[in-house]
C-alpha cells in the first residue's frame, strides 16, 4: 500500500506542476479574479477524468496480462519522456507573463471542458493510471483507493497551491513554479524507471 501511496504523491505532484492548458487556464483566472474564485475549478479534474477512467478501464480490464505489462513499459518510457520535457523546461525557464485580459468564464465547467480536451488524461489514463490501478486492484483493492485519494489529492492540494502563489506574490511565484518544475523532473524520472522495471521484471 506504501508504494502505491508514493507513486500517487509523486504523479499528482508532477502532474499539477507540468505547465499545460489547464493549469494557464487556472494561473489566468487567478490573475484576474483571485485564487479564492478560481480553487473551485481545480476540483474539475475529478468529474472530467471519470469518463476518460471508465473508457480506458473498461479497454483496459479485456486486454491479456502480457499486454498489460508491456503497458507498464510503454508507460516507463512515456513517463520517462514527460521527466526530460520538464528538465527541458526547468533548464529554459522563462518568465512568461498570462494574458489576464482574456475574458474566460469562471466556472467549473469551463474547468472541464479545458480538461477534457487535453490529451494528457487520456494518455496518462491509458499508460500510466490505468495500468497502475488494475494492478493494485487485483493485489487488494484498497491499493487502488490509495493511489486514487493520493493522486487527485495531491494534485488538487497541489494546484491550488500553486494559484495562490500566483495571485498573491507575482513577483516571486515564477522562480518558485521553476523549482517545482525541477522537482517534478526528478519525480517522474524516478517514476518512470520504476513503471520500467515493473515492466521488465515479468518479461
Amino acid at each position: 500500500m506504501l508504494v502505491y501511496l508514493i507513486i500517487g504523491f509523486s504523479y499528482g505532484f508532477a502532474a499539477a506542476v507540468q505547465p499545460g492548458p489547464f493549469q494557464t487556464y487556472l494561473i489566468s483566472q487567478s490573475l484576474k479574479i483571485g485564487w479564492r474564485r478560481t480553487a473551485p475549478a481545480t476540483f474539475a479534474p475529478l468529474l472530467s477524468d471519470l469518463p476518460i477512467a471508465v473508457l480506458v478501464l473498461a479497454v483496459l480490464s479485456k486486454i491479456p496480462l502480457w499486454a498489460e505489462n508491456m503497458l507498464h513499459l510503454v508507460g516507463g518510457m512515456f513517463v520517462l519522456y514527460l521527466a526530460y520535457g520538464a528538465f527541458k523546461t526547468w533548464l529554459y525557464f522563462k518568465n512568461i507573463k498570462t494574458d489576464s485580459t482574456h475574458s474566460i468564464q469562471q466556472t467549473i465547467w469551463k474547468g472541464m471542458i479545458v480538461n477534457l480536451l487535453n490529451p494528457a488524461p487520456y494518455i496518462g489514463w491509458s499508460f500510466v493510471m490505468g495500468p497502475l490501478l488494475l494492478k493494485g486492484w487485483r493485489e487488494a483493492p484498497v491499493n487502488g483507493f490509495v493511489l486514487l485519494i493520493a493522486f487527485y489529492g495531491t494534485m488538487i492540494i497541489t494546484t491550488i497551491g500553486i494559484i495562490m502563489l500566483f495571485s498573491s506574490a507575482k513577483n516571486l511565484g515564477p522562480k518558485i513554479d521553476r523549482s517545482l518544475i525541477g522537482i517534478s523532473a526528478l519525480a517522474l524520472a524516478g517514476f518512470g524507471i520504476y513503471q520500467l522495471w515493473m515492466g521488465v521484471r515479468v518479461l
